[in-house]
């Protein structure tokens, strides 16, 4: 049985990606990281954009920054392009296909993967990051999704990150998720994870590639993190409704042939418990509980992949 993914449809690239350029020397001995100290007590803030090459809001957002000017008011601020090569061959017309250049960056932060012998185009980057990402106190990572859905806050595993997510207030939806089969995320990494630590470190994604209201929720999130932190100088937003979830079933397709029956959009939200709503070959996918929470379906998993998790509201 083939492992090859299945045929994407065409998304509109609505985006341009920003030149990066002036800012790949950077400050800190990693190429394309940059950091701001105030010379006033406070946490080490790092806004991350391109763990995945071809999610460019993120991007935009940072080099908006950096363009402007933009000096934390207290502690330390690092900004940081992490996947270039993938992002150095990003294709408007095939936006897909610089997600990552051997495998996703996304699924490597794991001691065992970062201190073992194989390598990779993305392994070697990890690496070249870790001994920075190890400095960060709190860690915002920008993300943005392929497929329709509303935009929301992983927290990762941890009550500090959950209570972190909820507090920025934007996006409204929240959900606290243990991630991947496949792998741990930059957000699962033990400096963000471990018991009795205090780091922690969130991911938004803020809405579809490649479109301009990405950006304006990219945007709003980083500002709430720099206001949280106190990095930013700014009046409070008003307050909005926050939503959290977690997650209680990570589903991922068994089969090249996982099928949803209908086309669902991430935050809809199944009321009966029991319901079938996808097909992996012959095994039926069905909620866990009422209320069910969609949280980024993949309308064409990979074989191995995630194709939906499934949320309960908290």
């Amino acid at each position: 049985m083939s492992d090859a993914a299945p045929a994407v449809p065409h998304f509109a690239v609505d985006l341009a990606p920003p030149d990066i350029r002036p800012w790949l020397g950077g400050n800190t001995g990693v190429e394309g990281f940059t950091t701001f100290g105030s010379g006033k007590p406070g946490p080490h803030v790092a806004l991350m954009a391109l763990l995945h090459g071809n999610e460019i809001a993120g991007a935009v957002v940072l080099d908006g920054l950096l363009r402007r000017g933009m000096r934390p008011a207290c502690g330390t601020l690092t900004l940081g392009f992490a996947n270039l090569a993938a992002f150095a061959r990003w294709d408007q017309a095939q936006p897909t296909a610089s997600r990552f250049l051997d495998e996703d960056m996304n699924r490597l932060w794991k001691p065992a993967v970062l201190d073992g012998p194989r390598r990779s185009s993305e392994l070697d980057r990890a690496r070249d990051m870790r001994p920075l990402i190890d400095t960060v106190d709190v860690l915002l990572d920008l993300h943005s999704m392929l497929w329709p859905s509303d935009p929301l806050i992983l927290s990762g595993p941890t009550a500090r990150g959950l209570a972190l997510a909820s507090a920025l207030g934007v996006p409204g939806l929240v959900v606290a998720d243990s991630g991947h089969v496949t792998g741990p995320r930059l957000i699962d990494y033990a400096r963000f994870t471990g018991e009795g630590g205090a780091s922690t470190a969130c991911l938004v994604e803020a809405g579809q590639h490649w479109q301009p209201d990405t950006v304006a929720v990219t945007q709003a999130c980083v500002d709430a993190l720099l206001r949280e932190t106190g990095l930013a100088e700014a009046p409070p937003p008003l307050p909005s409704p926050v939503r959290r979830a977690e997650v209680t079933t990570t589903v991922t397709a068994a089969t090249s042939g996982f099928t949803f029956l209908q086309s669902f959009r991430g935050g809809d939200v199944v009321p009966r418990r029991n319901t079938l709503i996808a097909l992996d070959g012959t095994t039926e996918i069905r909620t866990p509980h009422d209320d069910c929470l969609l949280v980024m379906p993949s309308l064409r998993p990979s074989r191995g992949h995630t194709a939906v998790r499934l949320a309960r509201f908290i």
